[in-house]
């Protein structure tokens, strides 16, 4: 990334934080201009992602005990009704590369475990391109319950759930995250963009760099674009500072 696009990044990053925290306006006379702009924190919504200390061997148990809360939550009543299970997360609590998705289908309803259908079977491909392990790595989704029919999350929903990933993301304090789809995307930024306008670039949530792909479920529709989210991908390895692996032929 040059220097032009670090700026531009760092641009949309102080925007979206002052849109989340209200202001609307700047007074942008010389005289204001010499005042230091102070951007108030944005008001939590919900005690999930107020801020705590956190020890790395805290980190599983509170991820645990994260995950208790969330089994427990009624927030959207539709959803609570309809789930066979809540799908909190995987992988490894301490992991440096975290995978966000939209929301569990069928397949992570009935085993509680997100990205297990052949959705999860080509993320899982991906990341074995990527020189990880699923393990080391941890997945989660933006929404814990399966929406009836695999619909697209409310946007209600996602703001009844979100906390629950924030907080996921504060416990795990991952080096780097991938957004699957524009929903997770826009989950975390805020920002309406299509997610063909968003890959490709480094974005930033809470000082985490975040690199928007396409969804597995859309490679599997589209499978010309594994291309595409490959090239992503080098992106991010490059970011953690690995090699890229070479990809058999």
């Amino acid at each position: 990334m040059n220097e032009i696009d670090a700026l531009i990044d760092e641009t949309i990053r102080a925007l979206e934080q002052m849109k989340r925290a209200g202001i609307t306006h700047v007074d942008v006379r010389p005289e204001t201009l010499a005042i230091p702009l102070t951007i108030p924190p944005t008001p939590a919504s919900s005690a999930l992602v107020a801020s705590q200390p956190i020890r790395p061997a805290d980190t599983e148990t509170q991820l645990q005990q994260l995950a208790a809360e969330a089994r427990r939550c009624t927030r959207c009543a539709e959803l609570a009704q309809c789930r066979t299970q809540v799908v909190f997360g995987t992988g490894n609590p301490r992991a440096e590369l975290m995978f966000i998705g939209e929301a569990p289908g069928a397949d992570e309803d009935a085993q509680g475990e997100p990205f297990v259908g052949r959705a999860g079977q080509l993320l899982t491909k991906i990341i074995q391109a990527m020189g990880f392990a699923r393990h080391e790595v941890y997945i989660a989704n933006v929404l814990k319950c399966r929406p009836p029919e695999n619909r697209t999350p409310l946007p209600m929903e996602v703001q009844n759930c979100l906390p629950y990933l924030q907080r996921q993301i504060e416990l795990i304090q991952p080096r780097a995250m991938v957004a699957l789809g524009a929903t997770a995307m826009r989950a975390l930024l805020d920002i309406q963009i299509g997610i063909t306008k968003m890959r490709g670039r480094w974005y930033y949530y809470r000082g985490i760099p975040i690199m928007p792909t396409y969804h597995p479920a859309y490679l599997l529709r589209n499978p010309a674009a594994k291309r595409e989210v490959w090239q992503d991908m080098q992106e991010v390895v490059r970011q953690l500072g690995r090699e890229i692996p070479r990809r058999s032929t």
